[in-house]
């Protein structure tokens, strides 16, 4: 994929700043569709003792995620960068395992999101540290936001895991 054109911005930070935050947007873009889609496929075929619950659960949670994907492209766009966030686009640069059709049974489904929810919360981590070392406040601030959403949700996931 080439790398894609930026626009002029009256924004006061560097081209090349710009830049390498918006690939650093774009990627956590793609991981994030992608757990909304596998959030989703739990969604759709949880089964087990749960299922309601675990039903309305992970449907709360992709509503969440689609959220933070629209609040990430839009900041990509803000900066005179591309939002990259086709499925294909996304399936393409996701750092996050693939969620197996298999997984099906109530305990199964939540480990299974509780392992990429997890993951993406550290990549979020690691793209706040980023945005603040390229000396833009508002998209660590925005990762930040997406954090703490992360991390909620992880509570929720992992409270049915313990006892």
């Amino acid at each position: 994929m080439s790398k894609p054109k930026m626009y002029k911005t009256s924004i006061d930070i560097d081209a090349e700043s710009r830049e390498q935050i918006v690939a650093l947007l774009n990627q956590q873009l793609a991981d994030t569709f992608d757990l909304y889609s596998q959030t989703k496929q739990a969604h759709w075929n949880v089964k087990g003792a749960q299922f309601f619950q675990l039903h309305e659960l992970f449907d709360k949670l992709a509503a969440e995620l689609l959220d933070h994907v629209d609040t990430i492209a839009e900041r990509s766009t803000t900066l005179g960068g591309a939002a990259l966030g086709t499925a294909r686009m996304a399936a393409a640069k996701t750092r996050l395992p693939e969620y197996s059709a298999e997984v099906v049974g109530s305990r199964e489904s939540v480990e299974a999101l509780v392992e990429r929810y997890a993951e993406l919360a550290a990549t979020t981590r690691a793209a706040i540290d980023r945005s603040d070392e390229l000396g833009d406040a508002d998209t660590a601030d925005l990762f930040t936001g997406v954090s703490r959403g992360l991390d909620k949700s992880l509570w929720f996931l992992e409270a049915h895991l313990q006892a």
